[in-house]
């Protein structure tokens, strides 16, 4: 997903919160959860089962980032096993400010509507313990028919756009590939599908930088 996908989809995703609430309709909550944890899911790269299972208190402070309060990371606890392995965990630190609203709005305002005082699950469901991978699914694969987006768009595109969008911002591939749990750093380059208005800019600093080079080089004469 490009960012402008992202934000569309966002967008989206907040405008069908507002319009189910405005109806007077009880599934603006469940509307909210979804948006929240798809935000949420971008927002640490994690995989569909990665965001859905953790806890409330798997949110936590990060003595690295005392700016963004109590979400200045996740821990994840059902990260992606290796065959006949328990789950792999893992820690992911927060890296952009508008996370920690997001985290903050549902925790503090959305999710005790659910009446989830005894649910220890961040993203709980309307009758169960957690929202599950189903319902998951139906509401991004309904919001991006409605978006008009490629049909290869699914959950998992919000992982590889977290991935993606880090390179492209400079972030250091080492310290990408420790965020999304990949022991090989070939994994973490899989998903690295820069845009090309991405590959455009980097040339054009490339061959502007060779052109300043060249032109510092010359002797100017009177």
């Amino acid at each position: 997903m490009t960012k402008k996908e992202l934000h569309d989809f966002f967008a989206y995703c907040d405008d069908q919160v507002a319009r189910i609430r405005a109806f007077g309709r009880k599934g603006w909550l469940p509307a909210f959860r979804d948006a929240a944890l798809f935000k949420t899911a971008y927002a640490f790269g994690l995989r569909r089962n990665e965001t859905r299972m953790p806890d409330a208190v798997d949110f936590a402070r990060n003595v690295a980032g005392p700016e963004f309060g109590e979400y200045g990371l996740c821990r994840v606890r059902f990260g992606k096993a290796k065959k006949g392995s328990p789950p792999r965990q893992r820690s992911v630190m927060t890296v952009w400010d508008w996370t920690r609203d997001v985290l903050e709005e549902w925790f503090t305002e959305i999710r005790p509507l659910f009446g989830a005082d005894d649910n220890p699950a961040a993203w709980p469901s309307e009758g169960g313990l957690r929202v599950g991978c189903q319902r998951l699914d139906s509401r991004f694969l309904a919001y991006r028919k409605e978006l008009g987006l490629d049909d290869g768009v699914d959950f998992h595109s919000l992982r590889r756009a977290y991935v993606t969008h880090l390179i492209e911002d400079g972030w250091d591939p080492r310290f990408v590939q420790e965020q999304v749990g990949h022991e090989h750093a070939s994994s973490t380059s899989i998903y690295t599908c820069v845009s090309s208005d991405f590959r455009k800019r980097t040339l054009r600093r490339h061959l502007d930088a060779a052109v300043a080079e060249a032109l510092g080089g010359l002797e100017v004469h009177a």
